[in-house]
Formats: C-alpha cells, structure tokens, sequence
C-alpha cells in the first residue's frame, strides 16, 4: 500500500481468500484492505495515538439517513455527552479532495451536526471548525488534542 501522509503506525494483516485484511481497533475485526480503508486505519491510528482521542468515543462505518437516503459515515469522534465532536470522510490517496468532497460532508453534518470536519485522502488533510451560527467551516491547522 502506498505510504500517506501520517506517522508511522504498526498494522496486524492476513490474506483472507486471497486478499489482505487488516485489523480495524474500532470494529474488533479484520477488514478487507482498499485504499480507503488503509486512509481510516491510518485517521483511526492518528486519532488514538497522536490526539489522544479515547476509543471508546470512535465508532467507524455507521448507517446514517440523510433526506430519506441511507448513507455510511467513515468516522465519528464521539463527546462525552454523546454530541458529536469530529466528523471525517475519508477518500483513496488517487481521489483528489474537491468542493463535492466538502459539501458531501458538508451535507451529512447537517444531520449530525459535529464541531469539527476532517477530510482526506490519506495525502492532504483537511480540518474544519463549524459555525453553525453563521454556517459555514472554519479552517484549521489541525484537530484539537482530546480533552474532557
């Protein structure tokens, strides 16, 4: 797999029917490997390792209703009330990261209403604030570290 634009973090793998799984933290189980899912094992890993972010508040890959349509979030951070804290949409490293990209995310969060929007693609990392007052994302440097 292709090296990303993230630290160096260690991966348990295996062949599984003539493809290679990795381990997912989150989910507890082995995961067949795309680009994608190589950019949310590495979000995953910066997330717990880097920003400190307890597991317990990460849930991967859930269904979500969006105007009657049946979507799949990539990521979310939870808040120790429950709220949403971090929103993120994860692409392959060929995907460039565009205005759909945001407005993807964008729309999901009008449901789920997170303070905070990442997207990549594994290459370029995107970190946004929302104002939900004025509506719009605030650009930042990078994610706030955990804190309660």
């Amino acid at each position: 797999m292709q090296k990303l634009n993230f630290p160096t973090f260690t991966f348990r793998f295996k062949n599984s029917e003539n493809k290679v799984a990795i381990f997912d933290e989150i989910r507890k189980k082995f995961i067949i490997l795309t680009p994608e899912e190589w950019v949310r094992q590495h979000v995953t890993q910066y997330l717990l390792q880097e920003k400190k972010y307890p597991k317990s508040y990460i849930n991967v890959e859930k269904l979500i209703k969006i105007n009657d349509l049946t979507k799949r979030y990539d990521l979310v951070v939870f808040q120790p009330n429950g709220a949403l804290f971090l929103l993120v949409e994860c692409k392959a490293p060929e995907v460039k990261i565009t205005q759909q990209t945001f407005d993807q995310i964008a729309r999901y969060n009008l449901t789920l209403k997170a303070k905070y929007l990442m997207v990549t693609n594994g290459l370029n990392h995107y970190f946004c604030e929302m104002d939900f007052e004025n509506e719009k994302y605030v650009f930042l440097e990078q994610l706030p570290d955990f804190s309660l």
